[in-house]
């Protein structure tokens, strides 16, 4: 089967770690008797130099024309003054509006092999967690109406959701539960905003409705933040609007202990996603062979069991990860302090690529 994938390296470390997922996709389709053509394009910073704006047309028509996009990461303090229709970061908001995705898929999980460097005492840690969260993405008070009175000393900013954008997100969330362990959480605040109340009676309307087999709770917004700390195994799939996922997904992926190792995806109603890590460009080590591949590599898993549906594939690539690491290996972002030695990046790589090569 022949995919066609948009490879957007971005700035920072993005180009290393979006070149370290491309290898693995081209084991993986050598292995597997696929065709995966890569296409690359500019986004972010490096397009603003080349082009003067961050989203130049061909990069979106490429992505539209293409199966799914590997994004790196865009941005950096070289771009801190540019105006604010040019900063790097438009790119993915760019993108995201052209592609259609306003659904964030983002995993959190605790490797085994890295248990100890988790936030959480030893013994929560010890029970493991492997949840996702399911975040609305183009609806809620980050886009409904704002403003200030004329005075300029009060200001608002609104909260808007129609069931419709409900339904889709909710939709994709009991999807995502079908191919796990077949359970939903549903965060709001339905004891104060109606927003919530009617996000909760949509939620459940449609799992009563269309997924009887999955199971669905609820939780208001200020105890999930709770319990993600308490005991995140409780948790399958969590649902959520805009900014509460906003929020909760930056708590999971602290609560990991290794930012480095996280991936996301965003999806809309095609198959076609755009896929990248949760870190940033890190200009600070761009160019030194130090950045961690790996959560650009668990994006690509992503990618082929969302948007490719080749599940023995993502999960080909994710033991291949889980085996690295469980034989000791780190790089400098994941290493215990007590530890002289690590690999560099491209080493991270090479040992991924070689387990996936001889398993």
């Amino acid at each position: 089967m022949k995919y066609n994938i948009a490879l957007v390296p971005g700035d920072g470390i993005g180009p290393e770690v979006a070149g370290a997922a491309a290898k693995v996709l081209k084991i993986i389709a050598d292995k597997y008797g696929h065709e995966f053509v890569f296409t690359e394009y500019a986004a972010g910073g490096n397009a603003v130099d080349r082009y003067g704006i961050p989203l130049p047309q061909e990069t979106i028509d490429g992505c539209l024309a293409a199966d799914s996009v590997l994004l790196g990461a865009v941005g950096g303090p070289k771009w801190d003054g540019v105006p604010g229709d040019k900063r790097p970061e438009k790119a993915i908001l760019g993108l995201r509006k052209a592609l259609g995705l306003y659904t964030n898929l983002r995993p959190a999980a605790i490797q085994p092999a890295l248990a100890s460097a988790c936030v959480l005492r030893p013994d929560i840690a010890a029970k493991g967690f492997d949840l996702m969260i399911v975040r609305e993405l183009t609806g809620g008070i980050y886009f409904g109406e704002r403003g200030r009175n004329e005075a300029g000393d009060a200001a608002f900013d609104t909260e808007a959701y129609s069931v419709m954008e409900v339904e889709r997100v909710a939709r994709r969330a009991f999807e995502t539960a079908r191919k796990r362990r077949g359970h939903v959480t549903s965060i709001d605040k339905s004891n104060v905003l109606e927003t919530s109340r009617l996000w909760r009676e949509t939620v459940h309307r449609l799992g009563e409705t269309e997924y009887p087999d999955v199971r669905l709770d609820d939780m208001y917004v200020d105890n999930a933040a709770m319990q993600l700390i308490r005991d995140p195994s409780f948790f399958d799939v969590i649902v959520t609007s805009n900014m509460f996922g906003d929020i909760l997904s930056d708590e999971a992926s602290q609560v990991t202990g290794s930012i480095g190792l996280l991936a996301s995806a965003s999806l809309g109603d095609t198959s076609r996603g755009l896929y990248e890590p949760i870190h940033g460009s890190a200009p600070d080590i761009a160019g030194k062979d130090l950045a961690n591949p790996i959560a650009t590599i668990l994006s690509a898993a992503m990618m082929l069991r969302y948007s490719f549906d080749l599940a023995e594939e993502a999960d080909c690539i994710e033991k291949a990860v889980a085996a690295v690491l469980d034989e000791g290996w780190r790089t400098l972002d994941i290493k215990s302090p007590e530890d002289e030695t690590w690999l560099t990046g491209s080493q991270m790589r090479d040992k991924i690529l070689e387990r996936l090569i001889n398993d």
